[in-house]
């Protein structure tokens, strides 16, 4: 399925990209931040970048998400644990 959106040439502009590498740049911000929500594997967002998984989980830093999605308890069973 193909999913098209229209960007003003402002939009492009300040994004200070060739419409290729925007559209590569909002794909990645999009599964980053699906991701980050939780609504998306980190397979299935890299999937949406278009990108393999290793390299979309380096990447998630620019984009100010956290590769491991853990919880306070998560942790706290891995201090006990260790």
């Amino acid at each position: 399925m193909t999913i098209s959106i229209e960007l003003s040439d402002d939009v492009l502009r300040a994004l200070s990209s060739e419409p290729a590498s925007a559209a590569a740049e909002l794909r990645m911000a999009a599964a980053a931040k699906l991701y980050e929500l939780g609504r998306l594997s980190s397979g299935a967002a890299a999937e949406l970048a278009g990108v393999p998984r290793v390299v979309f989980l380096s990447r998630l830093a620019e984009f100010g998400v956290a590769a491991l999605r853990s919880t306070e308890a998560d942790l706290m069973d891995d201090l006990a644990s260790a």
